[in-house]
């Protein structure tokens, strides 16, 4: 039988309580008989708080638009044989490095698990109750050129962009960027400058970013706003499409 009548749980649903009144109808009064009201209480506000907060990160990794939402940094695979730090991979898993402003670059061949490093990195960020976003350069760009055409467009999404605790920008440096791509580039990572954490997942190494930026001025100031405080991660060789085609 419920402890609270119909009336009561109205008036929960319509001050949004919902995690609340789901907290009171689980509550089993064969395990709270003979609690106090004040224990009672505190066993209900703290389910509520454990819903809250699980709705709460739902929806951060619902909205970061992960290319692969189930993607986790506990369950990786053949991390010795990949050249990877279990040590750092652990570091990450803290989400430290955002409050230090730190970013991380995933570098390795095609296949060797860069996109799922960087999405189950976004959602470690969300489950630290963080905003993460992921995205791919050629989208990244295609939602550049789209904000160009409408009124006040670039300003929206340069603040959309960058406002994220963690941006995650896969296929970095697939295309060559060109001047106008490169100029909202340089933008972007200076309001990111100090405030968050962007993610860079990439086959190429970083010998290589200047020339496939350009390779001038602006080459230089992007290069300049990422490598001096960044966490480099080789991913390797090793073709991880292939190990997770193979029957286990």
């Amino acid at each position: 039988m419920s402890v609270i009548d119909s009336d009561t749980k109205r008036k929960l649903r319509e001050m949004g309580a919902t995690a609340l009144l789901d907290a009171i109808d689980a509550q089993d009064e064969a395990h709270v008989l003979g609690m106090s009201f004040q224990e009672r209480l505190q066993l209900i506000v703290d389910e509520a708080h454990s819903i809250f907060n699980h709705g709460k990160v739902e929806g951060l990794i619902r909205r970061a638009g992960l290319r692969y939402p189930g993607a986790d940094l506990r369950r990786l695979d053949l991390v010795e044989e990949r050249g990877l730090n279990r040590n750092v991979i652990a570091q990450l898993a803290t989400c430290s490095f955002i409050q230090r402003q730190q970013n991380v670059v995933f570098q390795g061949f095609t296949g060797s698990g860069k996109s799922y490093l960087g999405c189950a990195l976004a959602k470690q960020a969300c489950q630290h109750r963080l905003r993460a976003h992921y995205i791919r350069m050629p989208d990244l760009e295609e939602a550049w050129a789209l904000a160009k055409d409408k009124p006040q467009g670039q300003t929206k999404f340069l603040r959309k962009y960058s406002t994220f605790s963690l941006l995650v920008i896969d296929e970095w440096l697939l295309d060559h960027p060109d001047e106008g791509m490169r100029s909202m580039l340089l933008e972007l990572l200076e309001r990111r400058y100090d405030t968050g954490s962007t993610v860079f997942c990439t086959q190429y190494p970083k010998k290589d970013w200047h020339a496939r930026l350009g390779g001038a001025v602006h080459a230089d100031a992007i290069m300049d706003r990422i490598v001096h405080n960044t966490i480099w991660i080789d991913t390797g060789d090793r073709n991880m499409r292939e190990h997770t085609a193979l029957p286990q």
